[in-house]
């Protein structure tokens, strides 16, 4: 029983400390062109507590297509993007295969996207680093 004991809280630890918070910084941010279709086109890749790209900047009242998916590895991630006001509210599970999102901002601002997940008594996704900014602008 001990060993087994010392396993689990090996195991939490490990899950603990594994990727460290804004493992990955998006130093420049990501402006989205209209295609030819008039639709802004993003593609968003989540990972061990990133997301790429972090800063996206995407124009007002012009169509979004968010494709979005996780890489490999067991964490379970998802997307949440939630500004009913401002024209979308979105919580996406991720999975290795892309998934397409659609929605037009009507609000010119500044908006948090992030992963919800928590696993029992650790920080949450987002407070390990998984977060990033998606601005709206005229």
């Amino acid at each position: 029983m001990k060993g087994v004991l010392t396993s689990v809280i090996f195991v939490l630890a490990v899950l603990g400390t594994a990727g460290s918070p804004r493992a990955y910084a998006q130093s420049e941010p990501y402006q989205a062109k209209v295609d030819s279709d008039g639709v802004q086109r993003v593609t968003i890749v989540g990972g061990d507590y990133f997301f790429k790209p972090d800063r996206i900047i995407v124009k007002v009242n012009v169509p979004v297509e968010l494709s979005v998916r996780k890489e490999p590895g067991f964490a379970p991630h998802n997307l949440v993007l939630n500004e009913p006001a401002a024209g979308f509210a979105i919580e996406q599970d991720l999975s290795q295969e892309i998934k397409k999102i659609a929605f037009t901002p009507r609000t010119a601002g500044k908006y948090p996207f992030y992963c919800s997940n928590k696993l029992l008594f650790l920080k949450s996704h987002r407070e390990r680093g998984m977060e990033g900014i998606l601005e709206v602008v005229e």
